[in-house]
């Protein structure tokens, strides 16, 4: 109606310095907190459920990558799987500590499986992501203490 574009970026698992563990989503905050007060981790399900998790310094990139386009929908993530147990296991490495989780029941709803392509995000934005998960931990980690 206006003449304007939409742009839209669909993001993954998005995790990084200042991320606060009581919101939705916040896994590596959640797993990266309780491990720094010395609490109990938990994982709810086996831990092989998988996510693809990206770091903030990304998506920001991401973002500032679309900043102009006419239009379209780019998904903004690593397009690499991770568990949730692997997961935990490369936070408690970040944190230097030697834990395992315990174990619940799965939560009704929780996906089994989710991981983006980001390969239109590539070859149209010229967009990739940058911060592997360990380093991404390490920063999002070393910001707690």
């Amino acid at each position: 109606m206006h003449g304007s574009g939409n742009v839209v970026l669909r993001l993954a698992n998005v995790y990084g310095p200042r991320q606060d563990a009581g919101l939705e989503g916040g896994v590596v905050a959640i797993f990266l907190e309780r491990l720094a007060a010395g609490e109990e981790t938990i994982i709810y399900g086996d831990g092989g459920q998988t996510r693809d998790f990206v770091y903030v310094g990304d998506v920001v990139q991401g973002l500032l990558a679309a900043t102009g386009r006419d239009g379209g929908v780019f998904n903004v993530g690593t397009g690499d799987e991770t568990t949730i147990l692997d997961l935990h296991r490369a936070c408690a490495a970040a944190a230097g500590v030697e834990r395992e989780p315990r174990f619940e029941e799965a939560r009704l709803g929780d996906v089994r499986r989710s991981v983006l392509d980001v390969s239109l995000a590539a070859r149209e934005l010229g967009w990739r992501p940058q911060v592997g998960l360990e380093d991404g931990l390490r920063l999002t980690w070393d910001s707690l203490q």
